[in-house]
């Protein structure tokens, strides 16, 4: 029999908030590139290569500045602020890690408000935009299917960052974690252990074409006849073959994933047998990656998944904050509650979970 399951809704979720830690610190941001052997199937050049943001706590007094999203002048998102490049804190030693990935057509800087975050309450946070499926570059058909690849995108990123001899020697990879939204989400399952079942995935679509998941997506750019001639290509046909290996990070300790999507891709088994901890927050009013299809069958089948419920929040209020002109130009900024109130829950629920489950004190 499976273990009960966490649930906080309501009153429990300001409880939570109260026991939530202030910021203290400034954060640094960097930048890397590595090579991904499979990034070159997906970017719309060709490029084999994968770029990191990395999040972290900064010397005391390096100068921030503030980083939104939109044509200059007039910001459409803002993401926070950030010290680019500055030096590490020398207090603390090795830090906890965060692996983050985003999700479909986002980027590393769109989820940049709770990488930032979590760098402020002491965390190295490591995050990619993956090829052909990011909100910088063109978008691809084989970026947006080959949802496997992702996984490892975070594994190319880890190994990238611990050999770079300016972070590497500030990370604690004995105390390594794992977050992401919508289908950054679901490629944290899967480095968490889930398996990519990309038939038990197209059973359910069939069945069910209208779900969220199913309908395609508003970033999308390509067709149905696009997706069918792709698979035909022979690069495309090998490394579908991976598509069900185990992409397994092993040092993950524990996920923590928001709204996700694309559940239906990971075989059920898997889900039961999974022994990493795992904490899923999702909105109630999410029709994106609707929460009876995703988020909830994973709370279901995961042994002692703890779940969060955030009535009337959509899947967009996980993007970063919609400036004024945003709200007023930006179909998706359009919401029923206060971002910043979505952001705080997530912000201190992932701190309380990953400073549980990663052994960590301040």
């Amino acid at each position: 029999m499976k273990m009960a399951k966490a649930f906080r809704t309501g009153v429990g979720i300001l409880v939570l908030l109260a026991a939530g830690k202030s910021f203290a610190g400034p954060v640094g941001e960097m930048h890397r590139v590595t090579a991904d052997p499979t990034a070159s199937l997906r970017d719309a050049e060709h490029r084999p290569e994968l770029r990191i943001t990395v999040w972290y706590p900064a010397a005391t007094d390096a100068i921030e500045r503030n980083v939104a999203i939109g044509p200059p002048g007039k910001p459409l998102f803002d993401v926070g602020f950030v010290a680019p490049d500055a030096a590490f804190v020398s207090a603390a030693g090795r830090r906890p890690v965060i692996l983050f990935s985003h999700g479909f057509g986002g980027s590393a800087m769109m989820m940049g408000w709770f990488g930032i975050a979590m760098a402020r309450d002491g965390y190295v946070v490591v995050a990619v935009d993956h090829p052909g499926n990011n909100g910088m570059d063109t978008m691809t058909v084989a970026g947006a299917v080959l949802w496997w690849d992702r996984a490892e995108d975070l594994r190319l990123a880890l190994e990238a960052v611990a050999q770079d001899p300016v972070i590497g020697p500030h990370m604690d990879l004995s105390r390594l974690g794992v977050a992401g939204f919508s289908a950054g989400g679901f490629t944290s399952l899967v480095a968490a252990g889930a398996q990519v079942d990309p038939a038990h995935f197209e059973r359910f679509c069939k069945a069910n074409p209208d779900d969220g998941v199913c309908r395609p997506q508003r970033e999308a750019t390509f067709t149905e006849r696009d997706r069918d001639a792709l698979f035909k290509r022979p690069d495309i046909q090998a490394e579908l073959a991976h598509a069900t290996d185990d992409h397994t990070i092993a040092q993950v300790r524990a996920a923590f994933v928001m709204a996700p999507a694309l559940v239906q891709a990971l075989a059920p088994a898997s889900l039961e047998h999974l022994r990493t901890p795992v904490e899923i927050m999702l909105g109630d009013a999410d029709v994106t990656a609707p929460p009876a299809t995703n988020g909830l069958v994973a709370a279901r089948m995961i042994p002692n998944a703890s779940l969060i419920r955030l009535p009337r929040v959509g899947h967009t209020d996980f993007l970063s904050a919609c400036t004024e002109l945003g709200r007023a130009n930006v179909p998706i900024c359009k919401m029923d509650i206060p971002q910043a109130n979505t952001h705080l829950h997530a912000i201190n629920a992932a701190q309380v979970f990953f400073d549980r489950q990663l052994g960590v004190t301040h």
